[in-house]
């Protein structure tokens, strides 16, 4: 099975591209009963979600989080997490908090939807009386309208409009944006942010929870669901790039181009879960996808930096996760309280262009004197790693057009947070991807199925 080569009648495909969507698509696949070969061309699972290790400690190349909405992410990393013997689903959940230093102050209380949200503004603090006005009043808005918008416009200009005054919106609703879409307010689709804000805040309680990785997120998720797809008879192969797709007989074959490895299939069908740039290079001059790679050359992306810093184990934040009014750092996570790594700070830095002129240096030393600021006396870090992610998501643009999962060619699906979605670029759209390209594969697998 190494090569993934059998004949098409038995059902066995291709999964190219091993993160959250590609591995989702997996899983389901596998547990369909289908024979499953995932290629990935890193040599850790997650793409852009995965793990890194600097001076032998594990970091992340990216700083996410979740919330309790992330209802297929769950379920699915909690499954394949048993069926692997690890506990839980990987994240630790928190009631709403919103810890801003110098700024917002705010705790959801376990009452039930929408009340936990009304409670947490009535016991705000750093926002005038009149902000928390504004945040009920836009809320209420929103659900009265389904949270569905005539037109799609950014979010400053729908803020605008429901009057949203400076003091909610630069304490609430903007860094909510930033977080959720990776893109600026003044660029944003306001109609992605209602659909994140229907699922967060205008939901029951527990879907607004955070929820912060107490994994590396190739643990979390990827690495535990490779061992369920190989434990099901298919085979992950990672440092595997794939440099072309050609047809063969009724199927697909794969080929590396240098890496001399020898083509790999027939295979029934393809999950393309690749990146929007690597999906366009992997499909170039296929005519059928014309739409397809239309969609994509118009994507703008978003930089993710994340910033960490090696402090002495007694260092740690008051609370796992705090927000800054002011740059460059937008929040910074204590992985000493998440992830059991003593002293170890994160710092993330969204959809911002103000750090791409600074060397790693400068920025290091910049986002510590900014720590400083919030744990007076903070003693130099015996070392910082930035990394730097400069196309992590795709900008999330009013009226953008996204892909299709289907194709027009027999067997190829296509899978990835920027695929057809309500959702923006997130760990809970990608694995929703994955799992209808997995439907969707299936569907021309079995066209009896159902």
């Amino acid at each position: 099975m190494e090569d993934g080569t059998r004949p098409v009648s038995q059902p066995v495909v291709a999964v190219v591209g091993g993160g959250y969507a590609g591995m989702a698509a997996a899983v389901a696949l596998a547990e369909a009963g289908v024979t499953v070969c995932v290629y990935e061309a890193a040599p850790e699972l997650g793409g852009r979600a995965r793990r890194v290790t600097h001076r032998s400690t594990v970091l992340d190349n990216g700083l996410h989080i979740g919330i309790g909405a992330y209802s297929s992410l769950l379920a699915i990393g909690q499954r394949v997490r048993r069926a692997a013997g690890l506990p839980g689903d990987g994240w630790q959940r928190r009631p709403l908090e919103w810890h801003v230093h110098g700024g917002l102050q705010m705790r959801a209380p376990r009452l039930p939807a929408p009340l936990h949200l009304a409670a947490a503004l009535a016991g705000a603090r750093g926002l005038p009386f009149g902000a928390r006005a504004d945040a009920v009043r836009l809320m209420l808005a929103l659900r009265q309208s389904g949270y569905r918008l005539d037109v799609d416009t950014t979010v400053q200009a729908f803020l605008a409009a429901h009057r949203q005054r400076p003091p909610i919106v630069e304490s609430l609703w903007a860094p909510l944006c930033v977080a959720a879409l990776n893109t600026p307010p003044e660029r944003a689709s306001a109609q992605v942010f209602a659909n994140v804000l229907r699922d967060s805040l205008g939901a029951a309680r527990g879907d607004s929870d955070l929820l912060l990785p107490a994994a590396d997120l190739s643990a979390l998720f990827p690495d535990p669901a490779a061992v369920q797809v190989e434990a099901m008879g298919g085979a992950v192969h990672r440092g595997h790039r794939v440099e072309r797709i050609e047809p063969a007989g009724d199927g697909w074959r794969l080929l590396f181009g240098q890496q001399r490895s020898p083509p790999a299939g027939p295979f029934a069908g393809v999950v393309l879960a690749v990146a929007p740039r690597a999906l366009a290079e992997l499909t170039a001059g296929w005519p059928a996808l014309q739409a397809v790679h239309a969609c994509v050359a118009a994507y703008a992306h978003e930089p993710i930096t994340s910033v960490y810093l090696q402090y002495p184990a007694p260092v740690a934040l008051p609370h796992p996760m705090t927000g800054f009014m002011h740059g460059p750092g937008q929040w910074v996570f204590d992985r000493g309280a998440l992830a059991g790594q003593p002293g170890l700070l994160g710092v993330v830095i969204s959809a911002s262009t103000a750090q791409r002129s600074l060397d790693a240096a400068t920025l290091a030393a910049e986002v510590h004197r900014q720590l400083c600021g919030l744990l007076p006396g903070l003693p130099v870090p015996s070392w910082t790693k930035v990394i730097t992610e400069r196309q992590a998501t795709f900008a999330c643009v009013p009226g953008m057009q996204r892909p299709s999962t289907l194709t027009e060619l027999p067997g190829i699906v296509l899978a990835g947070d920027h695929v057809a979605s309500d959702y923006p670029a997130t760990l809970e759209g990608a694995v929703r991807s994955g799992l209808r390209a997995a439907e969707a594969l299936l569907g021309h697998l079995r066209p009896d199925r159902g």
